[in-house]
């Protein structure tokens, strides 16, 4: 694992000033530079208006934090990580007052793009996503980057994402829809709604009745759900790729 603290440092951080009403007033160049390129324009507009649908609820979470609160009073800026188009930003919020009750809000947030994503190895598809290399975790109030080999499977819960090791479980703000559209799939696979593997970790895959349990090599359990008319012809073709994607495996013929 990698702590950001040293190559935080080396950043510029965006910073966003919001009104009582979550209107922007003002922004550094940084700001612009990213924001303005999503929207237009972005000075005057509800700041919800600047990113995605599926990431308003985390943002309105975030400037609810203290909200009315004296800023000496609040509880420390609140750290999350927010996938807009194509970026992976690091979003801390905090309240500003001036002595009279008043209360304005500044976002400062750090673009993560480059050091936790790379091209996709597809370059004729420009549609693509950056493929994840590393993934932003909370630990005891840090962020921490995990490397993509370090990671055994991958549960949703709810928005977010519980990310497992071979010895820890860390908190991931993205959810696990926006990790896959990042992960190499010969690397991870999809193996339920709510459950990614890695396939370098499956140890085993067994069959009970209609259903594929794949054990990891950390002694965890993946359920695969499948209807019973399409198990058998699945069945070849799921085995074909983790025979592919294990390390060490032999070559498919």
């Amino acid at each position: 694992m990698e702590t950001l603290q040293y190559k935080l440092q080396k950043f510029d951080p965006g910073v966003v000033v919001l009104d009582s009403g979550h209107r922007v007033m003002s922004m550094n160049f940084l700001a612009q530079k990213i924001l303005g390129n999503i929207l237009g324009n972005p000075i005057g507009r509800d700041v919800l208006q600047l990113h995605p649908e599926k990431s308003r609820a985390k943002i309105e979470l975030l400037l609810r934090d203290g909200d009315g609160q004296c800023p000496a009073e609040s509880p420390p800026p609140m750290t999350m990580i927010i996938n807009i188009p194509d970026r992976v930003l690091l979003i801390k919020v905090t309240k500003l007052g001036d002595g009279s009750g008043a209360f304005s809000t500044c976002m400062m947030f750090y673009d993560l793009t480059d050091i936790t994503t790379r091209e996709h190895d597809d370059t004729g598809d420009d549609g693509k996503h950056k493929q994840l290399v590393k993934i932003p975790v909370v630990v005891r109030n840090r962020v921490i980057l995990i490397s993509l080999s370090d990671v055994a499977h991958m549960q949703a819960v709810g928005h977010y994402t519980n990310i497992f090791t071979s010895d820890q479980k860390h908190f991931c703000n993205l959810s696990l829809s926006d990790l896959e559209l990042r992960l190499n799939p010969e690397q991870f696979m999809r193996v339920h709604r709510s459950h990614i593997i890695s396939l370098h970790h499956v140890h085993s895959v067994e069959r009970e009745n209609e259903q594929y349990h794949v054990v990891l090599d950390t002694g965890d359990r993946a359920v695969v759900p499948r209807q019973q008319g399409a198990a058998r012809s699945g069945e070849g073709i799921f085995r074909a790729d983790l025979s592919i994607n294990r390390p060490g495996a032999p070559a498919a013929a």
